[in-house]
Formats: structure tokens, C-alpha cells, sequence
């Protein structure tokens, strides 16, 4: 297995002070796509601390997840967030040829890439289609782009007529208008969920993979028992079953995102796209206002591929909406 790469993601306020130590404080992160209103965390037993969660718990969780995303309980395997599943995936699968819909959130290709698969990245899906394996971001980070149902059921019965995977990765879907393949997840696909994004429980580490035996079963004996902790299990499933909270969630985050919009073009940004939890624009003096708006205490994801572009997670609060009013103009 090759090394893996480094790679450079978003919420790392510790290079946020290294490049800007003279910034006030407190920093406002807006590097990551995480909902900046989080989802209130019921109280919680002593005892989920104490105790290795049961089987039925897990079962319980995944049922929750099943009836959110729409899908039968028994093709959904709960993991400590999707990154484990990313990372597990290209170890259950021969070396193939993996073409990933690109850019895209990196670690699908480095995770592929150091378990000893040639990975290309391609411009769409039609271009994957030479693959063994296809992996797509959909809604995609960083430029929002979507990839329809029928585009996604079409490709994944290609890739299972010759023994190959479609990996489609609807972390940012829950809020979006998007048709998701959870609810009739395709043979031949397996369709990852975050929670921590959604929710704004990032550190709790959650996430869901959708698919049909083998595959869900081979994912659940390689994630082993105990998978997932016990408060993780407990604030999903009441969170997992609040549907009126991410109904309301959903629309006031679509609020958010329309006024960053006006605010990234009113500062001479050209909109890329986004999702209802971070908006990604060029600018013609990206490097220039990357360092203006570090130097003010706000700190937003930038791209070595793409100098000219910036993405902008959502400002949580009334202050922090100022901040960056007051940065930008």
C-alpha cells in the first residue's frame, strides 16, 4: 500500500494563527462546510459513557438513518463519520482502474491511490464510464455541481454489469434539492451520508453508507463492533428523527447562502456554486483578499489548483455576519 498524501483541509484554525498570529480574536472559521447552527444535543445518560453500546442501538440508529435518507434499514451500515468509510472502501476491492468526477473533495482519490488503485480525475460522468470504479460528489465541494438521479442509476448499472463500483458521495445532500439514490440504492453503488456536516455535529463523527449485500455486509465486519460510540448513537437517532428541525434548517441555511451570494459579488466575487452550507466564487485578487480577510480574524478555504478561488462557509450569528460584511467592503 503506497503512502498516503497530505492533504490540506478546511477548519484548521492552527495554520489560520501561523499565517495571521497578529488577527483578533475569536477566529470565525469560515473554512469548513459545516452548518454553523448545530443541531441542540439532548441531554445524555452517564451511562452511554460507561457502557459499550448494544447491537439493538446500532439497530436502532440505522433505522433512523434509513427513515431520513429514505432507504431500508437493512442497507444502511452506521461508521464513525464517512471519512472511515472512504478510507475502507478501496481496501475491499481488487486494484482497479478508478476514475474520480473531478475537482472534488481530495481524499476519495487519495484514499483509492494509496490502497494501490490507478486513479485518474475526470471532467464528468461520462468520462468515468471507462473505469472500473466511479466516484462522484453530489451535491459536488467545492462548486456545488449535481448529477441527476437517472444519470447516476444509468452509470451504476454499467459499472455492476462488468463487476465494477459507483461510489456517490451525498455529504452535503441533506439540505439540497437533490434525488438522492438512497431510496432505491442501485446494485452495483454504494451512496455515503454525513451527519456531522448537516447537523453541525462534526466532532461527534457519523456517517452512513447505503448499499446492497455483499457490499453492506463486507462494511460492517470491516468497520468491526462497536463501530460507533455510544452518544454519537444516542444524538443521531434523536436528531436522524427531527424532521421538522432539518425541514427549518434547511430553509433558513437557503437564507444564509442568497446573502452570502450578494455579499461575494458585491465585493467583485463571480459565483461558482455552492450548497446551502458554503458558497465557492473567484476573484480577481483572490490571494490578496485570502490575506485581508485573515488578517481581520475570518478564515476561508482556498485552492493550490485554483488560485483564484475561494469558498466560504456560512457566518453562525449576527457578529459574525458583520465581521465578514465589514472584511469584505
Amino acid at each position: 500500500m503506497e503512502a498516503r498524501e497530505t492533504i490540506r483541509h478546511g477548519g484548521d484554525l492552527d495554520e489560520a494563527r501561523r499565517l495571521f498570529p497578529d488577527a483578533p480574536t475569536p477566529w470565525i472559521d469560515l473554512s469548513t462546510g459545516i452548518n454553523p447552527v448545530p443541531y441542540p444535543c439532548p441531554a445524555l445518560e452517564a451511562s452511554l459513557l460507561t457502557r459499550l453500546p448494544a447491537p439493538e442501538d446500532a439497530r436502532a440508529l440505522e433505522a433512523a438513518a434509513a427513515s431520513a435518507y429514505g432507504a431500508d434499514p437493512a442497507q444502511v451500515v452506521a461508521a464513525p463519520g464517512t471519512q472511515a468509510l472512504i478510507g475502507w472502501l478501496p481496501v475491499l476491492r481488487p486494484a482497479s482502474r478508478v476514475a474520480v468526477v473531478g475537482p472534488t473533495y481530495a481524499e476519495h482519490a487519495a484514499a483509492w491511490r494509496g490502497a494501490g488503485h490507478h486513479v485518474a480525475t475526470v471532467p464528468n460522468l461520462a468520462a468515468a464510464m471507462q473505469a472500473e470504479v466511479a466516484v462522484v460528489v453530489n451535491p459536488n465541494n467545492p462548486d456545488g455541481r449535481v448529477a441527476g438521479r437517472g444519470a447516476l442509476a444509468e452509470a451504476a448499472a454499467i459499472l455492476a454489469a462488468r463487476g465494477g463500483l459507483l461510489v456517490v458521495d451525498e455529504a452535503f445532500a441533506d439540505l439540497e434539492p437533490v434525488e438522492s439514490l438512497c431510496g432505491e440504492v442501485p446494485a452495483g453503488a454504494v451512496v455515503l451520508r454525513s451527519f456531522g456536516k448537516t447537523y453541525g455535529l462534526a466532532g461527534l463523527r457519523l456517517g452512513f453508507a447505503v448499499a446492497r449485500d455483499p457490499l453492506a455486509g463486507r462494511l460492517r465486519r470491516s468497520l468491526g463492533p462497536w463501530a460507533v460510540s455510544g452518544p454519537a448513537i444516542a444524538v443521531g437517532r434523536a436528531a436522524l428523527a427531527d424532521r421538522a428541525w432539518r425541514e427549518t434548517a434547511a430553509a433558513a441555511r437557503g437564507r444564509d447562502a442568497a446573502r452570502l451570494d450578494r455579499l461575494l459579488t458585491g465585493a467583485g466575487g463571480r459565483l461558482v456554486g455552492g450548497t446551502r452550507l458554503f458558497r465557492t466564487a473567484d476573484f480577481p485578487d483572490a490571494p490578496a483578499l485570502f490575506a485581508r480577510l485573515g488578517r481581520a480574524g475570518l478564515f476561508v478555504r482556498r485552492f493550490e489548483a485554483a488560485p483564484a478561488r475561494l469558498r466560504f462557509g456560512l457566518p453562525g450569528d449576527a457578529g459574525a455576519w458583520a465581521r465578514l460584511e465589514g472584511a469584505l467592503a
